[in-house]
């Protein structure tokens, strides 16, 4: 039983699925479908400049396109469907798309005025985001009691917790966990993510929402708010919604799909992120990333080993 996950922002690399592009029809005919839907995606997927793949509006319709691109060349070359998906933040889209709930033409539109929304919902230099290694998840929380204006926003592995909000409180709180003997790294990202700072994000794109079709997944894909996988159409919307400020609780969704019976995860698109963070919070289970031909062939040689 595999399940398949969707990477999302910090994933982006300057010629992601290019290769993916050449060599299979299937990718090209989803990336051609985001070319057009977004005029100058693919020459900035695979040129650049990196300072402007790296914008919020432009990384997260370019990471849900090659996540999907990568989705359909496995499936065109022989690969069977998951019995579960989940996608990181952005990735979440990326799941749907591939499970059909929605059209790539909607998300990717979609999802570039969720990058927009977000980055103009907290001025620049105004928030902050860091990665809290080395330290349990208790005691991050202990440390934050009392403190305004910083919250979880990630649980990406057990010793891994991404904190966010304003910048001056982020600071305040990343002092008190070096004192806990923590690992403090600040993020090179442009707005303060899945806090409540992004809420004027939220109430705009509910209104982009408003009249596009949602369909039931062709299988269930997991909510990064509930950590649970849903199939109802209306509460796949909604849930998509409160994500925008809501922690992104990947640990509890990857423990679930392993009581489920998954031993085997494939991520989609460009990089190794959700790769990495399999192997550090399931002991013993197998994960591989599909980015290109060769990692492609070498998930459809475990899929039938």
């Amino acid at each position: 039983m595999w399940a398949a996950l969707f990477p999302g922002q910090g994933s982006q690399r300057v010629g992601m699925g290019r290769a993916l592009y050449e060599a299979f029809l299937e990718a090209r005919e989803v990336l051609d479908r985001a070319e057009a839907v977004l005029p100058g995606l693919l020459s900035l997927m695979w040129e650049g400049p990196e300072e402007a793949l790296t914008l919020t509006e432009n990384q997260q319709p370019a990471l849900l396109a090659v996540g999907y691109a990568a989705y359909r060349a496995y499936l065109g070359q022989g690969g069977k469907p998951p019995a579960l998906a989940a996608g990181h933040s952005l990735g979440e889209w990326t799941a749907h798309v591939a499970a059909g709930t929605l059209e790539l033409e909607d998300a990717l539109r979609l999802v570039r005025l969720r990058g927009r929304y977000m980055q103009e919902a907290v001025p620049p230099g105004q928030g902050a985001m860091a990665a809290i290694l080395k330290l349990p998840l208790e005691e991050i929380r202990a440390a934050l009691e009392g403190l305004e204006g910083v919250e979880i926003a990630n649980l990406n592995a057990p010793e891994q917790t991404v904190i966010s909000g304003r910048k001056e409180a982020v600071e305040m709180a990343a002092e008190r966990l070096k004192a806990k003997r923590a690992r403090v790294v600040f993020l090179p990202v442009s707005a303060p993510f899945h806090s409540s700072l992004m809420a004027p994000a939220q109430e705009r794109l509910a209104q982009e929402l408003e009249g596009v079709p949602f369909r039931k997944p062709l299988f269930p894909v997991y909510s990064n708010v509930t950590a649970q996988p849903v199939e109802d159409p209306e509460a796949i919307r909604a849930l998509l919604l409160q994500q925008i400020t809501a922690p992104v609780r990947w640990v509890e969704i990857l423990k679930d799909m392993e009581r489920r019976g998954v031993r085997r995860f494939l991520e989609f698109g460009s990089g190794e992120v959700l790769k990495g963070l399999v192997g550090r919070t399931l002991e013993g289970a197998e994960a591989l990333s599909v980015t290109d031909p060769e990692t492609l062939q070498k998930a459809l040689e475990v899929q039938d080993a």
